[in-house]
């Protein structure tokens, strides 16, 4: 039997977001205009080409708005940093969303995990699924790991992805508790085949090293100082992350070129 794509469920999928209304997390909705969705540079002070390749530096590698205002500075463009900064905020989850809906096809078979960001001082959880091969599904930012989180996330993965056949977590109950619910949906709506959970830790180290390449950037960043802008920020590393996994048509193009051509 073939798996469930997202659409087929998506009023039920809608009513488990409204069970997690206490989660916040980036909207589902805005990933499925994704691939319809113009981004708009009209009114920006700067060509889009600069704005493209600041926002794309800055996602792509290691280095402050500071550093980066200087590297821009020695190229000839003048642009202070909190300048930068309101351009990752405002593009990069638009590119983001242009890249779920753009990307290839991926496995039914997932791998998922979480890791920890830092904002405002204070350690939140960054969900994040892959599948067997190291392609990325979706990701999201909560302030908190438990059930309603977990659900959240299993909601918004599936409803970019489809149904998985199985799904590898570590030994996380509120994971465990939040893929049964997805399972009940299943059953609610009158589907008899359920998702496998299979919580196996060695399974689970693709994910594990694949988040290096997140801590690596954030690392640099030394925290961010808000819920939105952290959120956004990871939008635009994820995507630079797709990029370098060759989930676009477009991988025969340089790394840049692929990040523009997603932004329209």
């Amino acid at each position: 039997m073939s798996r469930v794509q997202g659409p087929v469920l998506s009023q039920s999928l809608t009513v488990f977001l409204h069970c997690a209304s206490g989660v916040r997390y980036c909207s589902v909705k805005s990933r499925k205009r994704g691939l319809f969705m113009t981004i708009d540079f009209k009114g920006a002070h700067y060509p889009k080409d600069v704005i493209l390749h600041a926002v794309f530096f800055y996602v792509r590698y290691a280095v402050s708005y500071r550093d980066l205002e200087e590297i821009l500075a020695e190229r000839g463009v003048n642009i202070d940093h909190a300048t930068l900064n309101r351009w990752v905020v405002k593009y990069s989850p638009l590119i983001a969303a242009k890249a779920q809906a753009k990307k290839r096809p991926t496995a039914v078979s997932w791998r998922m995990d979480e890791t920890y960001i830092k904002v405002k001082g204070k350690w939140m959880y960054y969900y994040r699924a892959i599948d067997k091969f190291g392609k990325t599904l979706d990701f999201m930012l909560c302030e908190h790991r438990d059930e309603a989180a977990a659900t959240a996330f299993f909601t918004r993965a599936i409803g970019n992805n489809g149904f998985p056949d199985r799904v590898v977590i570590d030994k996380s109950g509120a994971n465990l508790a939040g893929l049964e619910n997805m399972n009940c949906l299943l059953i609610l709506n009158g589907w008899f085949w359920l998702i496998e959970v299979l919580q196996v830790k060695y399974l689970n180290n693709i994910i594990e090293q694949d988040h290096r390449f997140i801590k690596k950037l954030t690392r640099q960043m030394k925290g961010f100082k808000s819920f939105c802008s952290a959120s956004a920020t990871l939008d635009g590393i994820e995507v630079a992350h797709m990029i370098r996994k060759q989930q676009f048509d477009t991988s025969g193009q340089c790394p840049f070129k692929q990040f523009a051509a997603l932004a329209g």
